[in-house]
């Protein structure tokens, strides 16, 4: 994931910044507690896409 991009992108639903999990190869809202999928270096930022975070999943 191209760092540049990562400045620049925030959560589409509460703007909040998003960190970079690479080894499931997804950007992480905290706040919404939403995982954003990357397919092919594309980062999917729609809700209906995002995987919810189970309250037991811990995000770092």
């Amino acid at each position: 994931m191209d760092p540049k991009l990562l400045d620049i992108l925030v959560c589409p639903l509460c703007k909040s910044p998003l960190l970079y999990r690479k080894s499931q190869n997804e950007l992480i809202c905290k706040a919404d507690r939403l995982a954003f999928p990357i397919r092919d270096g594309i980062p999917i930022m729609l809700e209906d896409e995002a995987r919810r975070l189970p309250v037991e999943e811990e995000i770092s």
